[in-house]
């Protein structure tokens, strides 16, 4: 039941629905849709207060992450798959890799949604013998075409961005790369690209 004045379907069940119906909901979906670069920047800003523990926040973490792939000449893609990458930590806690990758996944190359799906298991690296796992997990990927990309990811933005003294870039830097990149065509092939792990 809604309280504003949005106009709303005739059914209660999905298999009664009429053309006018599932009309209907297409203009409102795509009306709801050009909102999410605007939803993506809230949820950023929502990681201010999420993790204690770190000598930075999770929002300075990623906010420093983007700065730094910047700072090494990366391209817009990689800037903002930076800035997200661990936007799933509140609601994902178990899976934030997977979560952040299938929001990049529609509007960034195959290559930048491969990296950041699987950069939670190669950021083990860094930390996991000391709770008795293996370390070297990641090597079971590398023959993959993205294996030492994702090592680069962790290696150089990821697991070093834990400074308070990082000249770190502030949100509002980075939303129009924000803006630009959600804004895509979903699912572009031009964009997108064949999967990596279809290459050779």
């Amino acid at each position: 039941m809604t309280t504003d004045d949005t106009p709303q379907v005739s059914f209660t069940r999905m298999k009664d629905g009429t053309r006018e119906d599932y009309l209907l909901l297409e203009r409102l979906e795509e009306a709801y849709i050009e909102g999410l670069p605007e939803r993506i920047l809230a949820s950023l800003r929502g990681l201010e207060n999420t993790l204690s523990g770190y000598r930075v926040s999770r929002l300075e973490h990623v906010l420093q992450s983007a700065s730094r792939a910047e700072d090494d000449g990366e391209d817009e893609e990689m800037i903002v798959a930076a800035l997200i990458h661990d936007l799933g930590d509140d609601l994902a806690p178990h899976n934030h890799s997977q979560y952040a990758a299938s929001i990049l996944r529609p509007y960034v190359s195959a290559e930048v949604t491969w990296v950041i799906e699987h950069h939670g298991l190669f950021q083990n690296y860094y930390y996991i013998h000391h709770f008795g796992g293996d370390p070297l997990e990641r090597d079971s990927y590398r023959h993959h075409p993205c294996y030492q990309r994702c090592v680069d990811f962790c290696e150089r933005w990821d697991q070093a961005s834990f400074d308070p003294d990082y000249p770190t870039r502030p949100l509002e830097y980075f939303a129009p790369m924000v803006r630009r990149i959600f804004s895509r065509p979903p699912f572009d092939p031009a964009i997108i690209g064949e999967s990596p792990g279809d290459r050779a």
